[in-house]
């Protein structure tokens, strides 16, 4: 009787645990910073300084009339009617494509400085487990342009630099997308650097989902790389620079019977013919959505539904 006790109290035991261990990696909310709207923007003077002149280049000069991501690049697209945006320091260019079965949506996103490129956090929060959807964190930060993030707070280890700001600095050995205060982006790994090293060198936003997907123009993935345990073709989302404060955002629709999603090859080939020189997956599947104009550009997939989901952090323009 006692070795049946035994067994029905070890049983018991390791159940609860599973279950906390559950319950603290998907749903208990932890936060660690109420207060995170920060922005660091301090280093903009020194990229004045050091910068090759990105910094001091008129909006106007930067426009040649023709967008990067026309209908040269590839077979299938067309310019969305009514979604253009400009200012004195932000021009947006929004075409959709249909690439290998899938409708793709780029936006063409030139910036009279990186500042305006930001990032947000859920509930203006950070932490772990606290979410909300793509267009209602825009939506709070009266963002014009809006894309999911790579979704941090579902990682206990990652950099996490946010508007200059170091909030994580625990390497997982991963590859970081680093979006520098003078308008560029390099891809460099976690375990030749401290995050508050890339800060120092002027690290606007880092992010550690990936993989890179370009480097110096090049594919940096084979057609058998994945993010996971994630299916082969996913809706995607990844963002590139094709030279100092010029980005290109990618959405990728998948999992519907219209768009049948993007492999990381795929997204990496695609990106390839819009002209960027640097490229960098961010979280895809449910996460993946584009947000222009206070409406949802995409069409986000959740449990085989049309509809948002909720992330940790979007990358927005305003």
């Amino acid at each position: 009787m006692k070795k049946h006790l035994w067994a029905i109290g070890l049983s018991a035991m390791l159940f609860a645990f599973t279950a906390y261990l559950a319950l603290d990696t998907f749903v208990l909310r932890r936060s660690y910073d109420s207060n995170a709207g920060t922005m660091n923007t301090a280093m903009f003077s020194d990229a004045e300084e050091d910068s090759s002149g990105a910094q001091s280049y008129d909006l106007d000069d930067r426009i040649t009339g023709e967008s990067t991501t026309g209908e040269s690049s590839t077979s299938l697209a067309a310019h969305v009617s009514g979604a253009d945006y400009a200012d004195d320091h932000v021009s947006i260019t929004m075409t959709e494509y249909y690439e290998y079965d899938t409708k793709i949506y780029v936006a063409d996103v030139v910036l009279s400085s990186a500042q305006y490129l930001k990032t947000a956090f859920a509930e203006d929060t950070y932490g772990r487990n606290i979410t909300a959807t793509t267009s209602a964190i825009a939506a709070d930060n009266d963002a014009v342009f809006a894309v999911n993030g790579d979704y941090y707070g579902a990682q206990e280890k990652g950099y996490v630099i946010r508007n200059g700001v170091v909030y994580r600095d625990t390497a997982r050995g991963a590859e970081v997308l680093c979006i520098y205060a003078d308008g560029t982006m390099e891809v460099v790994s976690d375990r030749d650097c401290t995050a508050q090293e890339l800060a120092d060198r002027g690290v606007w936003q880092a992010f550690s989902f990936g993989p890179g997907l370009i480097a110096d123009g090049q594919i940096a993935v084979d057609e058998n790389d994945e993010v996971g345990k994630a299916m082969a073709s996913n809706p995607r989302t990844a963002i590139g620079v094709i030279d100092a404060n010029h980005f290109v955002f990618v959405v990728s629709d998948g999992r519907t019977d219209e768009s049948e999603g993007l492999s990381l090859y795929e997204l990496a080939a695609f990106m390839q013919k819009l002209g960027v020189t640097t490229a960098y997956n961010l979280d895809g599947g449910g996460s993946s959505t584009m947000y222009f104009n206070g409406r949802v550009v995409n069409n986000p997939t959740t449990t085989g539904r049309i509809k948002e989901r909720g992330v940790s952090d979007i990358v927005y323009i305003g």
